[in-house]
């Protein structure tokens, strides 16, 4: 199945179990793999024949940005649905989201979901 690649979108949203999370919020990481057959866009090369992915971008940044979740599971379950139903050629969209101001005692980069959901 062909791809389209959305990688390393940042937001800034208010996601998080503690109280602190909700108040402060926080940078988010987000990268979308969205499966779809490209066969008729690259045979037309018509943006019709395809899915925008700078809408695709504000679909992602409306929710990450203006809904809030306590687990990044909620918001990427939230975020795949909205493409599926958002954008009918998108057979599977694959999500991580990364969340590198963690409340967690140590040393890492970042803490991450990765969710995937498709068509029935």
């Amino acid at each position: 199945m062909d791809k389209i690649l959305l990688q390393n979108m940042h937001f800034y949203g208010y996601h998080g179990v503690l109280a602190e999370e909700k108040v402060l919020g926080q940078k988010f990481f987000v990268d979308a793999r969205l499966q779809l057959d490209l066969i008729p866009a690259g045979i037309s090369d018509d943006v019709s024949d395809t899915v925008s992915y700078a809408q695709v971008y504000r679909v992602i940044e409306a929710i990450v940005t203006g809904e809030r979740f306590d687990l990044l599971e909620a918001l990427g379950h939230r975020i795949a649905g909205q493409i599926l139903t958002d954008f009918p050629r998108v057979e599977a969209v694959e999500l991580t989201i990364r969340k590198p101001g963690a409340p967690v005692q140590g040393h890492y980069d970042w803490f991450a979901v990765e969710i995937t959901r498709s068509r029935p």
